[in-house]
């Protein structure tokens, strides 16, 4: 990696401890939207149209191996998770975009220099894995890099763009998830330009196949740390070159500890609630996986990052064993009301409008005319947090009807948006209607 506390985008988390200590905060957010230096990306401003095909008109959904089993990926593991998506109904609910992230392939190139599937893995093949996929009614997605080598050091696709896209076709994959490990930058070029070009090589390979591929872009995972205006203008490109795209660290791994994972939430919850200026409908910041499942987070940690995701419009993109939830993280992932705030037609990214230390309040406009509003509470003790009718953007209105989205329960308030008591680590969110 480019930068020692940075981890590789689908890869191991590194630098957790220096996350953790600043988990509490919100108003260290790195990169604040008002950095901006290219008019394109002003909120409001037009943007221009991009090249790639709009193939994500509202954020993507499904589950990916990493952050639960990183390279212990096979066959079955994916297949087994797939069916359980189908079982337990979140298929239904739009979780339908099954991802082989890195490990899938062998070490070497086959004789005419194509991507082979590790046979002990995936015995066979990938074309086999995607048809059983699609039998299922699910989308098939995998993982490969722009650079040299993929981070955990299997064959990139430098060089081999077009010959790599043609058989992603060719194996009928619908959605290409590229990282950026091991990209050589060189000699009288900037890293930009060396990422820029091997992205856009990769995206105008896969344009050229004539299949409709989702292109999920990683570079800006790269340049969160090389200044504001660099890495926003990177995501810039990003979404003229793909339909979504990764912003920052990964969020933690299955062996974490629990405060590990809670810190990585909040992190990745603060750069990207600072990136809805960049978004747009269509093209999608991606602060990485939902972790509903994993050992030792809370109901309350589960259902923030959800509600926060959504409120986000960020892809949903589950990395567990879904086999294996629980009946609180199944409640979680497939609560529909929230995952309707997620998909909303609008596509706006909720934006803060209010925070301190240990708190933030989010508003995002829906297609309706209601508007989200989550109260997050990541401090470690109870509080009641309220926000008013117009610090949240909503018209003067005699009264405000509430329906609670995690609990189903509805009441009116005649101003102050109030939710009281929210637990340590919890999130309340309400659809707000004017009366």
């Amino acid at each position: 990696m480019s930068h020692p506390s940075v981890s590789r985008t689908g890869r191991t988390v590194t630098g957790l401890a220096a996350v953790a200590a600043c988990s509490a905060g919100l108003l260290a957010a790195p990169a604040p939207a008002s950095a901006v230096p290219d008019p394109r990306h002003v909120p409001g401003a037009p943007r221009a149209a991009a090249p790639y095909p709009d193939l994500a008109p509202r954020p993507p959904m499904g589950w990916n191996n990493w952050s639960y089993y990183m390279c212990n990926v096979n066959e079955k593991v994916v297949l087994d998770n797939a069916r359980a998506l189908v079982r337990s109904g979140l298929a239904r609910k739009g979780y339908r975009t099954v991802t082989v992230d890195d490990c899938w392939m062998g070490r070497q190139r086959g004789p005419k220099g194509e991507l082979v599937a590790d046979r002990t893995k995936f015995p066979h093949g990938m074309a086999y894995l995607g048809e059983q996929l699609h039998r299922m009614g699910l989308r098939f997605g995998i993982y490969e890099d722009v650079g040299t080598l993929t981070c955990e050091k299997y064959p990139g696709s430098l060089g081999h763009f077009r010959e790599d896209a043609a058989l992603f076709a060719q194996w009928k994959v619908d959605y290409v998830k590229a990282d950026g490990c091991n990209v050589p930058v060189p000699q009288g070029r900037t890293k930009e330009q060396a990422y820029r070009d091997l992205y856009g090589q990769m995206s105008a390979a896969l344009r050229a196949t004539g299949r409709p591929i989702t292109f999920s872009v990683s570079a800006p995972a790269y340049f969160q740390f090389d200044g504001d205006s660099v890495w926003h203008r990177v995501i810039g490109w990003s979404a003229e070159l793909g339909n979504l795209w990764r912003g920052g660290r990964d969020v933690a791994l299955q062996q974490s500890t629990p405060a590990a994972k809670w810190a990585s939430i909040v992190y990745n919850f603060r750069y990207n609630a600072n990136l809805s200026g960049l978004q747009q409908p269509g093209r999608w910041n991606d602060p990485d996986f939902l972790l509903a499942g994993d050992t030792g987070l809370t109901r309350d940690e589960m259902q923030s990052q959800m509600s926060l995701w959504a409120m986000m419009a960020a892809p949903l993109i589950s990395s567990t064993d879904i086999g294996a939830l629980s009946p609180a993280a199944r409640e979680v992932l497939g609560n529909e009301r929230i995952i309707a705030v997620d998909q909303d037609e609008l596509g706006v990214q909720g934006e803060i409008v209010q925070q301190d230390g240990s708190s933030a309040v989010l508003s995002k406009p829906l297609r309706n005319g209601d508007r989200a509003i989550a109260l997050f509470n990541s401090g470690d003790s109870p509080r009641t947090l309220s926000v008013t009718a117009g610090a949240a953007g909503l018209p003067d209105a005699a009264a405000y009807r509430l329906h609670d989205l995690v609990t189903g329960h509805r009441r009116h308030s005649d101003g102050d948006i109030v939710a009281p008591d929210v637990p340590a680590h919890g999130t309340v969110l309400y659809r707000v209607t004017p009366e």
